[in-house]
Order: C-alpha cells, then structure tokens, then sequence
C-alpha cells in the first residue's frame, strides 16, 4: 500500500473510532459497576481464543465473535466494542506487525468497530435488551439476526478491504462467505451457552465453556492447516509439471516467478544467477510489491550476506525478523525486509543460482513453505537445465524436422509481429489456440516412442488440413501445438478449437512402429485446449501464451481433459 492510502487510512481511523466510541457511549451507556473482575475475566478469554483463529484465503477468521457476543448481551454494545478492541491491540502486539504493515491495526479496529455498532443497532432495533433476560423464542430470533449481521457486515468489509486496498476482487457470495457461516454456526451457539451459564452461575460459567472453546479454536485450527498444505502439495506438483514442460529459459522463469508469487504471500521475490566464472551475480527476475520485473540487469558480487552463505553452503535458509540476519550486512536486501527464505538453484552439484523470498512482516513464512519453495527450486534448476539445451540444440530453421510444422521460434517470432501489428491498427485482434495431448507420456511408454513420433506427425498433418489458410500451426514444444489465428475473434476461436478436439477424439490414430506385433493398430487419444484473444484478454505475446496456457490448464485439464477453455479474467 502506497503512503497516501496509508495516510488516509489513519486519518480515517482517527476521526472515526472516537465518533462511533461517542456515539456509542451517548445511545446506549454501559452499567458495569462492582463488574470489573468478571469484565476482566472475559477480557483474558477472548484474547485467548483472538490468539487462535483459522485462516481462510489469506484471511483470518476471530472465534471471538462468541465471546463478544456473551458480552454483549451481558454488557452491552459498548463493553463489547471495548473489548475487542483491547483485543485487537493484543493480537497486533502478539504478530509482532511490522512497520510497513501498522496500517493493518486501523483496518481491523475500524472493521470491528463497524460490526460492532451495526450489529449491535439491528439488535436493538429488533427489541433486543441487554443484561440478565427471558430465554425465549424473541429472544432467541433476535440473537440469530444479531450473529447473521455479524457474520454478512465482517464479510462485506473484508471484501471492501480486498478490492480496495490489496486490489483483489471476489464474488460476493464466495466460498469464504460460506466458511464464515458455518463457522458462525459453530461458535455462536458456543457463545449463546456462555451468557446463559454466566447469567446464572457468574464466573464459573467462562470455565465451563471456555475451556471447549479455545479446544473447538485450536481444532478447526489444525484441521485448515492440514487443508491448506494439501493444496500447496498440489499446486506444486502442478507447477513442477509446468516448469519441465517449458522449452524456453525465459518462460521457465516467468512460470516459476508467477506461480510462487501466488502460492506464497511476499513482498519481494528475487531470483539469482550467476553471470561469470569470477563469481558475480545477475538478478535476472524480479518481483516487487505486485510487480513482475525481468532482466533488471542487476549486476553485483556475491560479497557477504545470506546470498554468499547459500552459495558457500549450498543450503536453505529461513529467518524470521531482521534481527536474525542483519548481522550478516547485506546490502541487498529491500528496506523494511523482515522475513526471507533463501534457497539455492543447484545443476550439476553445483549452485548456479539463488531463490530469494522477503516479506514485511516478521514471521511471514512457515516451515512447510521453506520445504515446498525448496523443492520448486529443484524443479526449477532442472527445467533450466532442460530449456537451455533445448535452446542450444534447436534447429535454427523454421520447421520442426518431425512434424514438418513450424517450430516454436517461428511462432514465436510471429506471434510477436501479429501483435505488433495489431497495436499498430494496422489488425484487428489475434487469437490463440494452445493444444496439449492427454496423457501422452502414457502412448509412449505403451506403444514406444515410435509410435508416439507417428501420432504426433499425423496430429500436425490434420492440424494444417483442418486451419488451412485460416492461421499458422507451430509446434509449440513435446506435444504442444498451437495454433495463430490472426483477425479470428474468441467466438470464432472457441469453435474451430472445439472441432479440432472433436475431430480429434472421434477418429484414431494408426500406427505402425509400435512395440507390438507387426500391422498397423488404431490409438485413440484426446486433447485439452485452451484460447486467449487480443486484445480483449493481452496486449502482448506473453500474457497471451500464458493465458491461453492458463485457460488450457485450469479450465481444460483440471476439468478433466479432453475440453476446451476460454481464458477468463
């Protein structure tokens, strides 16, 4: 966040917590007096369960709203926005915030501020009272309207705070609204329970239903960390797959810097190389605060710091704060760097480069990031090692000696000029159909590679038939096609795709250097594709390669394969 916003935020903080704070005071004033001890005694437990949330997407959910919400019945509105905001305090205080993120404390006292107050005013306005009551059915649906308003407005300001501040939008009725009510669903009954028992019985009622509580916090707890890591084991996998497919250095990087970025909140990503034998570094990939910059032409020696010891020591490396690493002088790092892992890039038992990882906020990383980012780098440095061969060993014509197709410089280097064109005016749009075989490591290692030789030259030769003159069909690399359609719009695209995989399922393959007894035998394969159009979904050739890819990916083979995927925004 730049310092504008962070200026108006805590001008907007301080003019508004002590206008609702009033406000507050003014409708509905609090009687505590000779409650202070049993005040306290909440106070303890709610920054207990504050310290043990859940995190969904990135956002963490507070079980305090149960305990805020015994107080509030007991207390009222005021004694309850008080407290969490004592506990809000504590939280902060506890993540140890870091200065570049002190904007997170007016964010979330002006959030629950606002939760507070509106939920707290539907109540009332239901005929809601506060103190020792009748339990009954009213009182039973005003409680319910009370939890749900908490639950929708903590939702809705989440999702302002998304779209405003960190520029990320999501559906209103996402999955996460979903989480929340069923997480709400959990704790305010828990919460219901705990004003009635302390209603009757005093203090003795925090120990009877705090101690499930924190139990049920640190359950829900473990279970969505245990969810969380499943996914980031997938998604890497996924990415490893990725990474080894790219035949090019330059996508390899921009893959692995994209996809960890994502999969991994930071500040800063660096990624490393070594430029000489003398032993000076290239920062060849840069990300900076949302920001993707390649070939920044860094040049610098490897001097002292975390870099010289992951190369020394060919190790990972994790700090927490800067007052872990700071001893080590790098003059490298970013200002205002907390947080870093450093893993190194490893070909031939030898390190030929660096991964570097560094957040704002202390203890930004866990341990199963380190490991994951570690074994990310491995894929990385191997599909380095790959591309550069490939690039090396390339043929310089513009056919693919197998298929007679044009090979992926050609495509390239066509694309680049189609797009040019277009920016220029001088062409309307371009459309990209990227094709991947299912499954194609399955045909080889079942037929033999001969065979899969076969099906890719009669692949490429129904490709040209059914394109004609309509576009170029390349070889994009392994069993990656793709197709240019220059002036063909998404509509247009999303059909011809469509016949392509149709044509392609329908009718099998015929073979004959198979592994098997002599004749000719019928493959049947299928194909996932995905499309991107300019400049509707790119303005340049990469963003419309990876957008296709991505459509191809996420939409086509994650879907199940054999479909076709239109890039969507």
């Amino acid at each position: 966040m730049d310092k504008k916003r962070k200026a108006a935020l805590w001008m907007s903080w301080a003019v508004l917590s002590p206008t609702i704070l009033w406000a507050t005071y003014q409708l509905w004033p609090p009687d505590i007096a000779g409650q202070e001890l049993d005040i306290l005694s909440f106070l303890i437990l709610m920054s207990i369960v504050a310290f043990l949330p859940i995190i969904v997407n990135e956002t963490p959910v507070f079980f305090i709203h149960g305990i805020s919400l015994a107080v509030f019945l007991s207390y009222g509105i005021f004694m309850e926005m008080i407290l969490v905001q004592a506990v809000v305090i504590a939280l902060l205080i506890k993540l140890r915030v870091g200065i570049q993120d002190l904007f997170r404390y007016p964010i979330n006292s002006l959030m629950f501020m606002f939760v507070s107050f509106i939920s707290g005013s539907a109540y009332y306005l239901l005929g809601g009272q506060t103190g020792a009551q009748a339990f009954s059915p009213i009182f039973i649906a005003q409680v319910v309207t009370y939890s749900f308003v908490v639950c929708a407005v903590n939702h809705y300001f989440l999702q302002f705070v998304r779209k405003f501040i960190y520029k990320k939008s999501q559906p209103l009725l996402s999955t996460d609204f979903i989480w929340e009510i069923f997480t709400t669903s959990l704790v305010f009954p828990v919460g219901l329970i705990l004003y009635l028992l302390y209603i009757e019985l005093g203090l003795v009622a925090l120990f009877y239903v705090g101690v499930p509580f924190i139990i049920l916090s640190v359950i829900l707890k473990l279970y969505y960390a245990s969810q969380k890591v499943n996914s980031y084991l997938q998604e890497a996998s996924e990415i490893g797959h990725q990474l080894t497919e790219r035949l090019n250095v330059g996508e390899v990087l921009n893959v692995f810097l994209e996809k960890i970025t994502k999969m991994i909140e930071v500040d800063y990503a660096f990624i490393i190389d070594t430029e000489d034998s003398q032993g000076r570094l290239k920062c060849i990939r840069e990300y900076r605060q949302g920001e993707r910059i390649e070939n920044s032409g860094k040049s610098f020696s490897i001097g002292s710091g975390v870099l010289r010891y992951v190369y020394e020591n060919k190790k990972t490396l994790q700090y927490k704060k800067k007052t872990q690493w700071k001893h080590l002088g790098d003059s490298f790092m970013p200002e205002g760097a907390e947080s870093l892992m450093a893993v190194p890039v490893i070909r031939n038992q030898k390190v030929v480069g660096a991964v570097l990882l560094i957040s704002h906020s202390k203890r930004a990383f866990q341990q199963y990031q380190l490991i994951l980012l570690d074994l990310l780098t491995a894929h990385l440095g191997v599909a380095i090692e790959n591309a550069k061969n490939y690039e090396k060993t390339r043929k310089e014509n513009e056919r693919c000696s197998l298929t007679g197709l044009y090979n992926y410089r050609y495509f390239e280097k066509q694309l680049t000029y189609l797009m040019n064109t277009m920016n220029q005016g001088r062409l309307d749009r371009v459309s990209l159909i990227l094709l991947d075989i299912d499954h194609f490591k399955l045909v080889n290692d079942t037929y033999g590679h001969q065979a899969g030789n076969e099906i890719l030259i009669e692949l490429a030769e129904r490709l040209r038939n059914f394109i004609g003159n309509k576009g170029t069909v390349a070889r994009y690399g392994g069993e990656e096609f793709v197709i240019i359609l220059p002036n063909t719009g998404k509509r247009q695209c999303f059909s011809l795709a469509e016949g392509i995989r149709s044509s392609i399922a329908q009718k099998p393959f015929m073979i004959q250097q198979h592994i098997f007894e002599e004749g000719s035998i019928p493959v049947q394969i299928t194909a996932s594709l995905g499309i991107a159009s300019a400049p509707e979904d790119a303005d340049e050739p990469l963003a419309l390669i990876r957008h296709a890819d991505r459509a191809m990916y996420t939409g086509a083979k994650k879907a199940g394969r054999n479909k076709v995927a239109e890039y969507a925004k």
